[in-house]
């Protein structure tokens, strides 16, 4: 089969290699379409130690063409969609059976864009912060895969006003299709927001905008924490501090949840795709490259020019 490997010299090249089996609890998927995400651009750069060479991509569409042991034989030549640890850059990709969902009509292509960043969101909303009814919601990386899907989650959750943070005047104009009441420039913030504070705020950013962040929750405000953007360096808060305020700073990690409570995950994207199916929530495909462009499409997405979701076309 073709595919591609990130090598050692840190250059993705198309190669063949032989067709993955599935072991037991496993599928395998022939695939039509994989995404391209943020975690492609951090295994490029070392921060997750990875053999080499990797065949990278963490998300994929297409049609279940074999079943390993205790998985049902009646799932070959279901369309689905499945969350990996890599390898979906290539015609044939290995999955966890739980994690391989069926599409339930909606579109290949469109079904490859949901990937992580549609499960993330929905728990940032409903599972990590808890969105009610009436409440507000100050997203960082307004225009981003899952700070777009955020916004449609929490106003589908009842979020009354819903603000973003992006970095430039054209993330802004892209994230206002969302549903953001307010978007402001990184360095706007928080001066623009006057005494405004927030019941609840996403903050992929980290360092001291996590700080800052701390100072804009309102009483009984939830801060979660999912992402290092700007650096990895330690953030310290004062749990009597927040107690006395009662505020929360929590955490997300997806890619932790796949491994030690993946049924957990599944429910969530499975409750994610049926608002998708439903109209309620919109993934934004905007970019579709050949797989041989793969590296071309990571640097964008690295660059903070990609817009709205990339795939790569596999069959």
């Amino acid at each position: 089969m073709k595919a591609v490997i990130l090598d050692t010299d840190d250059q993705y090249r198309v190669t063949e290699l032989d067709e993955p089996t599935p072991g037991p609890g496993e599928v395998a998927i022939r695939v039509a379409y994989a995404g391209v995400q943020w975690g492609d651009t951090m295994v490029r750069a070392g921060h997750f130690p990875v053999p080499r060479p990797f065949v990278p991509g963490f998300e994929a569409s297409g049609h279940i063409t074999a079943v390993g042991e205790g998985v049902d034989a009646s799932r070959v030549g279901r369309p689905v969609t499945a969350l990996v640890t890599g390898g979906a850059h290539a015609e044939v990709v290995v999955a966890p059976s739980v994690l391989t969902l069926d599409t339930d009509g909606i579109p290949l292509r469109s079904a490859a864009g949901v990937g992580w960043s549609t499960p993330t969101a929905y728990d940032l909303i409903h599972t990590a912060t808890r969105v009610r009814p009436g409440e507000s919601v100050l997203i960082h990386a307004a225009a981003g895969g899952v700070g777009t899907l955020a916004a449609q989650f929490a106003a589908s959750a009842g979020a009354t006003r819903i603000v973003g943070v992006v970095g430039n005047a054209a993330r802004a104009d892209y994230a206002a299709q969302f549903g953001y009441h307010q978007l402001l420039l990184r360095e706007e913030f928080p001066a623009k927001l006057g005494n405004e504070l927030f019941d609840v705020i996403l903050d992929p950013v980290g360092g001291p905008t996590r700080s800052t962040n701390l100072a804009q929750l309102a009483a009984h405000g939830r801060l979660a924490a999912y992402g290092n953007l700007s650096t990895f360096d330690p953030v310290l808060a004062d749990a009597n501090d927040l107690l006395m305020q009662g505020k929360s700073l929590v955490t997300y990690n997806s890619n932790l949840l796949g491994q030690t409570h993946p049924e957990r995950l599944a429910d969530s994207v499975r409750r994610a795709l049926d608002l998708v199916a439903e109209g309620q929530v919109r993934v934004d495909i905007t970019a579709e490259f050949d797989l041989a462009d793969l590296a071309t499409a990571v640097q964008q997405l690295a660059d903070g020019t990609t817009l709205g979701r990339s795939i790569i076309r596999i069959a």
